[in-house]
């Protein structure tokens, strides 16, 4: 149960991609914090409520048409959209050569790179799009990219994704400077390692432990060696910034990626 510490009453906010993982635990910080959430997923089967009041909406962020049901009808029942987070991401651990075995079903595809790119990189400008324009009519908002560590140091195994997440960064800066006259913030949050979610499932963990050519079992101890603070970070610590950065308190900050990372990096 989160407890709440900020005031984020009469806030109106979007998560993308919040019924799982990171997006799950943001959508439940959120609301415990005061906030009206609505989800945008496309992992449910219809448009419904629960019982915390926290709207969802099916939606597949590649779908212009989806993105622009889900804006109008949180416009019309809400006059506004206070933010949007933009979280809703996907991954799949190859290499662009396997120079191990030389197989090709552990290398990249172009429907792989399709498939990434659409999600992680088109979706996120689609939903900011359709969003930003009642922001800049409304005088007010902000944005929150949820990127990766691996957009700024780059990850073996994961290129495609690295680059998606690098080109969110790319996002982020050049957004905060065209919506900042209009009052609009837009600013990313770059997760490192961090306890499990669908992305640390066992197939995931076992195809990226064969693109660093290491045993599955590895690969989280392979990690903390590199992390400062020697540990995995928790979902509600990501949440918790998110929360921060679409409220009131962080007023000042736009134009920028935060890493929360236990101060990861491979220097």
């Amino acid at each position: 149960m989160v407890s709440q510490w900020l005031d984020l009453k009469d806030k109106v906010i979007i998560v993308t991609g919040g019924c799982v993982g990171i997006g799950a635990n943001i959508v439940e910080n959120l609301q415990a914090n005061g906030a009206t959430v609505i989800v945008a997923d496309m992992s449910i089967e219809d448009d419904y409520m629960n019982e915390n009041k926290v709207h969802y909406f099916k939606c597949n962020v590649t779908k212009q048409n989806e993105i622009e049901r889900v804006v109008e009808s949180v416009t019309n029942n809400y006059g506004k959209i206070d933010a949007l987070v933009n979280n809703a991401g996907v991954n799949k651990p190859r290499l662009l050569v396997d120079y191990y075995n030389g197989d090709k079903n552990h290398e990249y595809t172009e429907e792989d790179f399709d498939f990434i790119v659409n999600v992680n990189q088109k979706g996120v400008f689609l939903f900011a799009q359709a969003v930003a324009r009642k922001m800049i009519e409304q005088k007010f908002g902000v944005i929150v990219n949820i990127s990766s560590e691996a957009g700024m140091e780059g990850s073996k195994g994961q290129s495609i994704y690295a680059a998606t997440k690098g080109a969110v960064n790319a996002f982020t800066l050049s957004w905060a400077k065209e919506l900042g006259p209009f009052n609009i913030r837009v600013v990313g949050v770059a997760p490192g390692i961090n306890e499990p979610t669908p992305m640390g499932n066992p197939a995931h963990v076992r195809d990226l432990a064969y693109t660093r050519g290491i045993d599955a079992e590895e690969v989280v101890d392979d990690y903390k060696k590199i992390i400062p603070l020697a540990r995995q970070g928790k979902l509600q610590e990501i949440a918790d910034l998110v929360s921060y950065l679409v409220s009131d308190n962080s007023s000042y900050i736009t134009g920028t990626t935060l890493n929360i990372t236990g101060g990861k990096s491979r220097g």
